[in-house]
């Protein structure tokens, strides 16, 4: 009986207690259907990963605590005040490869590379490599038409303005490119820095500006005796006195480059033509070509003056200053009101199948890339003045040298920016330039460089019998001078006719060679080679005969 009680008892209070616990429960969670607010200032940050579009939460939600979040990841409302968020940089889908036609040295290509494939730039573009395509002037425009290129970088204005011209430029069109073409000034020193087309649509822009003189080895003077200030024109790189030099010691003293090889060279030629005139800037290049030995690149007559071999070359600024920085003996010299100012531009193609992402390296060429130009074995001055002023301790990360290298580099290289910007220059006519380069290029070879043994060998023996044998007198010499150095009358291909190399004739040839070239035809340009060649060695053996050679 006691037991029944105490059985019963139990299962009351087992009863009783559940009852209570229900009761307390119930009372603690509250009616499912009540209505919380969240406060706008206390958004669940995601612990996911989403995109960069912002988001904002709604005024109020009717859902639990426990679900707020994953409501707000689905809100995709626009926030007016973006705020920036932590994301992950998705992936490139297809990692872009850069084709660059250039004509720059690989100095200068491979320190571009490196600072540019490290950049967020490079990054942001999924830009993975930089191909570069070193080819001759010529061979640019069929380059261009019959493959892919994104880029074309380096080879001076003429060049640029004959893409142009053909038609395998295409205008700069993304607002990062615009803006930082806008950073380059249009103008510099009287020579255009830009190609602004008809519509006012800017197909090409200057990375870099140079001008256009020689380099002295003042210790090569010092041995041959030779007082370097008689060295202040182009003239005088055509004197008797250097012709003298190769009489004397049998190595010629000067050194100059090929035309067809560079287009530093050829610009300077064309700036000699245009500042003494047609027929004298060609006797001034003949004689040029008489004291010289004429090598293939530009870069290899610097080195010659840089190590000794010879006492002066022609080169484009910055590699003056090199030669003035791995040799302290040489001297970059500016032929006072006898040269140009000169912009090196950058350029898209019409054959890009990467158009963002070549606009994107156009320009970092033209803003941060311009450190670049700063390092000391490149020593350019950029088209860009805003980057002197850029912190010395970025520009020298870019250009990857130490802080102290950098700074010097700046306060030197701001100097020689501002002494160019104010150099009395030439009024030099870039359309007469272009609308004769092609046929100065070859009848510049045909006549002074394929003939060059036949050449150096009358000049010197005229020089050795008026200096040193004394077997004519003044005015002989000065006859034979004339008739080594003029233009030459030829017997035209085309028309049978003979006709003198003027500059008129030249503008005719030159037309008619474009012509035959456009079309694929080749051979014109050997018929007046042939024709230019020929009457070369004639005036050449004329002289030797007279002398009797």
């Amino acid at each position: 009986m006691v037991q029944q009680r105490t059985i019963i008892v139990a299962l009351a209070i087992v009863i009783l207690l559940i009852g209570v616990s229900v009761l307390v429960l119930s009372t603690r969670k509250g009616p499912s259907t009540m209505t919380t607010t969240p406060s706008i200032t206390q958004t669940t940050k995601p612990t996911t990963p989403t995109t960069t579009t912002p988001t904002q939460i709604s005024p109020t939600t009717t859902t639990t605590t426990q679900t707020q979040t994953k409501t707000e990841t689905k809100t995709t409302t626009p926030s007016p005040t973006p705020t920036p968020t932590q994301t992950k940089t998705p992936a490139c889908a297809k990692p872009v490869k850069l084709i660059v036609l250039t004509r720059h040295p690989g100095d200068i290509l491979d320190k571009a590379k490196e600072a540019f494939l490290k950049s967020d730039v490079a990054k942001k573009y999924c830009i993975e490599d930089i191909v570069y395509v070193a080819l001759p002037p010529g061979f640019w425009v069929q380059r261009i038409k019959s493959s892919s290129v994104d880029v074309g970088w380096g080879g001076g204005p003429t060049l640029f303005d004959n893409l142009y011209y053909a038609g395998v430029l295409r205008p700069l069109q993304t607002q990062y490119a615009l803006e930082a073409a806008k950073q380059v000034p249009d103008v510099f020193a009287g020579m255009p820095l830009k190609r602004i087309g008809q519509n006012g649509e800017i197909y090409w822009v200057s990375a870099a500006i140079a001008s256009f003189g020689f380099t002295i080895n003042k210790d090569v003077a010092e041995q041959l005796g030779f007082d370097i200030s008689k060295l202040k024109t182009w003239r005088d790189l055509a004197s008797d006195d250097l012709g003298l030099i190769l009489v004397n010691y049998g190595v010629p003293p000067l050194r100059i480059a090929n035309p067809l090889m560079s287009t530093s060279n050829t610009r300077m030629y064309e700036i000699i033509l245009q500042a003494y005139g047609w027929e004298e800037g060609w006797r001034i290049l003949t004689l040029m070509a008489a004291n010289a030995q004429v090598l293939e690149g530009s870069a290899d007559v610097r080195d010659a003056v840089i190590n000794g071999e010879a006492l002066v070359g022609i080169t484009i600024d910055f590699y003056g200053y090199t030669a003035e920085r791995l040799n302290p003996a040489c001297m970059y010299v500016l032929p006072e009101g006898e040269s140009i100012v000169n912009g090196d531009p950058i350029a898209i193609t019409a054959s890009t199948k990467n158009l963002e992402a070549a606009e994107a390296f156009l320009a970092w060429v033209l803003t941060e890339g311009q450190a670049v130009w700063l390092h000391p074995d490149i020593n350019r001055l950029p088209a860009n003045p805003r980057i002197f002023d850029m912190p010395v301790k970025r520009l020298a990360e870019i250009a990857g040298v130490d802080v102290d290298t950098m700074k010097a580099q700046v306060e030197l290289l701001k100097k020689k920016y501002e002494q160019i910007k104010t150099a009395k220059t030439i009024h030099f006519n870039d359309t007469l330039a272009l609308l004769t380069e092609t046929v100065m290029q070859y009848y510049f070879v045909a006549t002074l460089v394929e003939l060059h043994d036949l050449l150096q060998e009358a000049w010197t023996k005229l020089l050795t019998a008026y200096y040193i044998d004394k077997t004519i007198d003044k005015t002989t010499f000065e006859q034979l001078k004339s008739k080594l150095t003029e233009v030459v009358t030829y017997k035209d291909p085309v028309t049978g006719q003979e006709v003198k190399f003027t500059l008129k004739d030249a503008l005719r040839v030159n037309k008619v060679i474009k012509e035959a070239l456009s079309k694929g035809d080749t051979t014109l340009i050997d018929k007046y080679k042939n024709a230019w060649r020929a009457a070369a060695r004639a005036k050449y053996e004329e002289v030797l005969k007279a002398l009797g050679g």
